[in-house]
């Protein structure tokens, strides 16, 4: 049985990966061509995994568990999050200490339209569903005691205490208003009032 050889012309080593051997698949992988001609640029690499056909352009590669899309950066030996790429494609770097907030609350998303700079407090404000412990079915209401409901709203490391409501509905809206008044990012909320 004859050994396999590279499979780039002219190339007589043993395979190592994907039909090449190992000096031509460490130039594929550095510069996306085995004979390595070129590196491809952050763009070439980056769009064609872009599904532009829809109201959001969703990342189609590697994801996250919870839905953000990745880029792998070799020459960094680490991964990218999309949505930052693409901000930073659009606008330039994103400064020291700010995050990239998804105004369309996709994490998949990474049409520059729809992102945003937000500091962590602002991107933490603005957040779809309700947090895994909730019980009540509304952001920040619980049941209280003696059958009425409990309103509570998270700020900076605290807790606002609103009181006890006899509805859920007077629950809802006490906890509104106080996110209307104590935050800044809190699309849903405002689109709600």
């Amino acid at each position: 049985m004859s050994a396999k050889i590279c499979a780039v012309d002219d190339c007589q080593s043993p395979l190592l990966a994907k039909g090449l051997c190992s000096r031509h698949y460490q130039r594929q992988r550095s510069t996306g061509s085995p004979t390595g001609t070129r590196l491809k640029t952050l763009e070439e690499r980056f769009w064609p995994k872009v599904d532009k056909s829809g109201h959001c352009w969703n990342w189609t590669a590697c994801q996250t568990a919870d839905g953000y899309g990745q880029l792998r950066m070799e020459r960094l030996r680490m991964s990218i999050y999309a949505h930052r790429i693409s901000y930073e494609l659009a606008n330039g770097p994103i400064p020291d200490g700010m995050q990239v907030d998804h105004i369309c609350l996709n994490p998949a998303c990474v049409k520059p339209e729809h992102l945003r700079l937000a500091t962590q407090k602002q991107n933490n404000e603005h957040r779809a569903g309700l947090p895994i412990t909730n019980t009540s079915g509304v952001r920040g209401v619980s049941r209280g005691w003696r059958g009425k409901w409990r309103a509570s709203v998270g700020h900076y490391g605290g807790r606002h205490y609103l009181g006890h409501f006899a509805t859920m509905q007077e629950a809802e809206a006490a906890v509104i208003a106080k996110r209307l008044e104590l935050f800044t990012h809190n699309d849903l909320d405002r689109k709600a009032s």
